[in-house]
């Protein structure tokens, strides 16, 4: 079975499903309660796999690190030095 449809999905929700959770056990558990309510037929071994695979894409995202990764605040000192 192909997961990265799965995965992509839980993925692109985590900032809704996962909002103000910091802690990498929080976003865990909350992954695989939503896996097991969207996706109950998927066997435990892939269950396991969609969640490991999405916390990596939330680590790479750096999604627990707090602010906002992969984005600078150089864009508004620039335009302000500008003026």
């Amino acid at each position: 079975m192909n997961l990265r449809p799965i995965i992509d999905e839980i993925s692109s929700q985590a900032d809704d499903f996962l909002a103000g959770v910091t802690n990498r056990e929080q976003a865990r558990a909350g992954i695989a309660e939503l896996i097991t309510m969207d996706y109950p037929q998927l066997p435990p071994a892939d269950r396991k796999l969609v969640s490991d695979h999405v916390m990596a894409v939330l680590e790479a995202e750096s999604f627990f690190d707090g602010g906002f990764a992969g984005h600078s605040f150089n864009d508004e000192s620039e335009a302000s030095e500008e003026d």
